[in-house]
């Protein structure tokens, strides 16, 4: 999904009067880890930059979600990786679970560097990537114990994964 498209698609989620810069203030086309396909674009990421935008809107909003890109330790800038704008952001962390193959480990692990760098686990989401995974009954039962934080949906392998198809398998109330 090309990043316009996206973009609009979050828009279209909030209830604010978002400009693509705002919704997005780190837009790279590669599809790529961030410091990688900044390098590729012969753009650069600004540490102070993103953080103003994002505590621009944060501001200015009830709720505020910042995504991941990929995962709690992506690096984005020599010595500053996607974990440290969380810390810089004070947020705490919605850890999205991949069910597949290897989650469990993936999963508890994560949380574990989450709880290291002193933020809290707001909770997580099963996103079943692969419907066909071993035993996936049990490793939702396994994430469910291990996990210290609350499940907030269970997201099946969508044909069409709109924010409306999502957030009909989700429920944020814990949060």
């Amino acid at each position: 999904m090309g990043r316009v498209h996206q973009c609009l698609r979050l828009r279209a989620a909030s209830n604010m009067d978002l400009r693509d810069d705002e919704v997005g203030p780190l837009q790279l086309r590669t599809p790529c880890a961030p410091h990688i396909a900044a390098r590729l674009e012969g753009r650069t990421i600004s540490r102070d930059s993103l953080l103003a935008a994002v505590r621009g809107v944060a501001a200015r909003a009830d709720i505020a979600f910042v995504e991941g890109v990929g995962g709690f330790r992506v690096p984005l800038v020599p010595g500053w990786d996607t974990a440290d704008l969380a810390v810089d952001l004070g947020l705490p962390v919605v850890l999205v679970v991949g069910l597949r193959l290897g989650c469990i480990n993936h999963a508890l692990l994560t949380a574990e560097a989450v709880r290291a760098r002193g933020l809290p686990l707001a909770g997580w989401v099963a996103n079943i990537v692969d419907p066909q995974t071993s035993r996936l009954e049990e490793n939702l039962a396994t994430l469910a114990e291990r996990l210290p934080a609350p499940c907030l949906g269970r997201v099946p392998r969508l044909a069409v994964a709109t924010p409306a198809a999502v957030a009909a398998h989700l429920s944020l109330s814990a949060l």
